[in-house]
């Protein structure tokens, strides 16, 4: 009969066992440590696309929030864009509203004192003319008679001051040149003391506010002879 101990041993696996000394492993024979180093590259930088998707950063609930707040951002930029062109229109609108407004008033106001200039400027006229006349009275008339005159001057001076502190403004006329938009010429005078088309006399005094002509000078224009 043979030994079970012979059999047994037929079927032994031998068993090598590496030193310490041994050289390791190349990296090609561990690629478990490629996997390793693979994991540890530094991923992408999510902020790196315009466009970027919840695939395309890997999905998970911080990537979706950071797609919604970079839509919420989008969303307030495009508000605030809005909003500053509303705003330089409004500006715009409220500058041109404000210009109107003024040019209204101005206006409304050289209306207001032409037509009350037209009905002062008679008074006026006669006031000068009594002034005129009484220039040319002898120096013997008693001194009652020319405080009276200087009271009458006073008047004129006075309102010719409210007149200007409403803006009315007389027209140059003796020496100017005729303008048939601000002087109206009634007489004509052969003469070679002016060149010709010279205001040579103001006969009626004209008066303006601004651009608005309240009433020409009329006056005597000098002709060539």
């Amino acid at each position: 009969m043979k030994s079970d101990r012979g059999d047994k041993g037929s079927h032994r696996i031998p068993i090598r066992f590496e030193d310490a000394d041994d050289e390791p492993r190349s990296a090609d024979s561990n690629p478990s440590e490629t996997e390793s180093e693979d994991l540890v590259q530094e991923p992408e930088n999510l902020f790196a696309g315009e466009d970027l998707d919840e695939e395309d950063l890997g999905g998970g609930p911080d990537t979706a929030e950071l797609i919604a707040t970079r839509s919420e951002l989008k969303r307030v930029e495009t508000d605030n864009a809005e909003l500053k062109d509303r705003i330089a229109r409004l500006q715009a609108d409220f500058e041109n509203y404000r210009k109107r407004v003024e040019r209204e008033r101005s206006e409304t106001y050289n209306r207001v004192v032409a037509d009350l200039a037209t009905k002062l400027l008679p008074v006026l006229d006669n006031l000068k003319r009594a002034l005129e006349a009484e220039a040319s009275v002898e120096a013997g008339e008693s001194d009652e008679f020319r405080h009276f005159v200087s009271g009458v001057d006073l008047i004129y001076k006075q309102l010719n001051g409210v007149l200007e502190a409403l803006g009315v403004k007389p027209i140059a006329a003796v020496g100017e040149q005729f303008n048939p938009h601000i002087h109206e010429a009634v007489v004509t005078e052969a003469t070679d003391d002016y060149e010709p088309d010279t205001v040579m006399q103001e006969i009626v005094a004209g008066y303006r506010i601004g651009d608005k002509l309240i009433r020409p000078a009329l006056v005597k224009v000098a002709t060539r002879k």
